[in-house]
């Protein structure tokens, strides 16, 4: 990441965390180099974009004074603690980085964002996807990627599409994504589950589905699985490419938390992939923003272009205006720095949700237990004694402002399910975390003492 990109996130958190006032003036220009180590010109090409974004102003022979704005309520305790929410921090959201993009993004590329673009999508898009793709370690050809409109709508063309092996069944972890699971049951299309625990997945159970099942696809979230928060080790990723190869079985691998990853040997299942039998799937929804409605997949040679005639009856393309914004967004080096920011943010978090649960797990009597994990992640779960209800324990916490959710979403209709409870801290204030599992786990264990 460019050294002034890094140098902005610093200023910004400077100021956010500071007691600064609307008006009040920053560290000189010197000062500033002195404290970071870097020139003057750094510090100004810095200062100078962070006045574009209207978080501070310049005054003439004076210096850089603040604008606070609606960011001077960060760190106040929030009435509501709001431990269900599985969207991203609005807090961190880019705003004012990527209204800058479209605005390039209009003035670049002008009418061709204005007519339909391709089905595969944007090129310059894919070419910079490709490229960025390789830090994750996932290899692949621009003929292979494609722009889709959301994990979700791949999912869906996934699902709907025939594949190469002749088989029909899906194979879901359980549990695993609701609106995926929403969309298979409306649609009745034939699927069955198989249970993940936060210790892994029974591989002989797999593999016997596998052998036995007609299972065109199994669909699994490798890394900071939702909602359990765990993540399959590199030797079992390896186990699931090599059943994949042995059993004509595709793996549609969502990868969409691979910009969370703190260990750089945890490679994807595409990574072990040799006989093209895993379909990669990426969101930039959790990293930038809900709204921005852009995934990508790498479809194998196979099944591509059956999957580019079910997209173009879908949809014909994705938003140009979106694409065009993004390739600039990362191009630019502002998702790195963006990036930066909300993985500081979000390990700090989970450290402190991983901390809080551990040490009320270990006094709660067995009233529910918590395993933790060597890379904590912001969204996680307890296991409760089968004397609290999940349910009732919901209702209780709604009633002292504590929210949590269901995992009954998360589950087939008739697959049996654990009692847990999934805990997801985006939307938590650090202050708030420690004071909210403490108070969730008084009330469990008022709940098993009845």
């Amino acid at each position: 990441m460019y050294m002034y990109l890094k140098l902005m996130n610093e200023l910004e958190e400077l100021i956010l965390k500071q007691p600064y006032k609307d008006g009040q003036k920053l560290p000189s220009i010197r000062t500033l180099s002195e404290q970071y180590g870097c020139s003057k010109s750094t510090i100004i090409k810095a200062l100078d974009e962070l006045e574009k974004r209207h978080l501070i102003y310049a005054m003439p022979k004076s210096g850089y004074y603040v604008v606070k704005g609606s960011n001077s309520a960060q760190g106040e305790v929030s009435p509501i603690l709001n431990f269900a929410a599985a969207a991203p921090d609005p807090d961190v959201f880019p705003y004012l980085d990527f209204q800058h993009c479209i605005n390039k993004a209009i003035d670049t590329y002008q009418k061709d964002l204005f007519v339909y673009g391709t089905v595969k999508g944007m090129a310059s898009l894919i070419d910079i996807v490709r490229r960025q793709f390789m830090d994750y370690q996932v290899f692949t050809e621009e003929r292979n990627i494609f722009v889709v409109s959301g994990v979700q709508q791949a999912l869906s063309l996934l699902a709907a599409m025939p594949f190469p092996n002749g088989k029909m069944k899906m194979l879901i972890e359980q549990p695993g994504y609701h609106l995926f699971i929403e969309y298979l049951e409306t649609r009745r299309v034939p699927v069955i589950g198989i249970e993940r625990r936060f210790s892994g997945i029974d591989f002989d159970r797999l593999e016997n589905i596998f052998r036995t099942e007609d299972i065109k696809f199994f669909y699994t979230m490798p890394r900071f699985h939702n909602p359990l928060g765990c993540s399959y080790t590199n030797k079992e990723k390896k186990r699931l490419a090599r059943l994949a190869a042995k059993y004509d079985v595709y793996i549609v691998e969502d990868d969409y938390l691979a910009d969370f990853e703190q260990d750089s040997k945890a490679d994807p299942i595409f990574t072990h992939d040799d006989s093209s039998h895993v379909i990669y799937l990426k969101s930039y929804s959790k990293i930038i923003f809900p709204g921005l409605r852009i995934g990508i997949a790498v479809i194998p040679d196979l099944l591509a272009e059956a999957f580019r005639l079910y997209k173009k009856q879908d949809d014909i393309d994705s938003s140009m205006l979106s694409q065009a914004a993004l390739e600039i967004y990362l191009r630019s080096g502002m998702f790195d720095r963006h990036l930066a920011k909300i993985r500081s943010r979000y390990a700090a978090r989970a450290k402190l949700l991983d901390a809080a649960l551990a040490k009320e797990a270990a006094h709660s009597g067995g009233a529910f237990l918590y395993e933790r994990s060597k890379n904590p992640f912001i969204h996680t779960h307890i296991l409760l004694d089968k004397a609290v209800s999940a349910t009732h324990l919901i209702e209780k916490l709604k009633k002292e402002s504590i929210l949590l959710e269901s995992i009954d979403r998360n589950y087939l209709q008739n697959f049996e399910r654990e009692n847990i409870v999934k805990l997801n801290a985006t939307n938590v204030n650090e202050e708030d975390i420690a004071r909210g599992i403490e108070r969730i786990s008084a009330i469990i264990a008022q709940t098993a003492s009845k």
